[in-house]
């Protein structure tokens, strides 16, 4: 991979390491207002699931689900902090923690925008 385009994504003990393939920088930045995202308030960012690659502590990573079951939230079982997930919007996406990427101030990214997870079309009844 391109040292240039790869980012080190890290939890905060240092456990987990992550290695995210960004070809074109940090796109599409946004919060979610679900029960879940807003208590962690992370900004977050997507790629491909091959985009994302765990390098270290793969077995401190857990897994916490709720409601449809079908995201996968992760998390560092040392520190606690939320690393990415998969999400159920889109099956074939990680987001993942923009403040766990190195070298990055999630403060000075701006206004972020904020996905309406509450009303997920997914809890919509047919």
């Amino acid at each position: 991979m391109n040292a240039e385009i790869v980012k080190k994504l890290t939890c905060h003990c240092g456990g987990v390491e992550i290695e995210i393939l960004l070809p074109k920088g940090l796109k599409n930045l946004g919060k979610c207002n679900c029960s879940i995202c807003k208590r962690r308030s992370a900004i977050m960012a997507k790629v491909n699931l091959e985009d994302l690659r765990v390098v270290k502590g793969k077995e401190k990573l857990k897994l916490y689900q709720f409601h449809t079951h079908k995201a996968e939230h992760y998390f560092c079982s040392v520190c606690g902090i939320y690393t990415h997930h998969k999400q159920r919007s889109d099956p074939n996406k990680y987001a993942f923690n923009v403040a766990c990427l190195e070298n990055i101030n999630p403060f000075d990214l701006g206004d972020i925008p904020v996905f309406d997870g509450v009303n997920h079309p997914g809890d919509k009844i047919k």
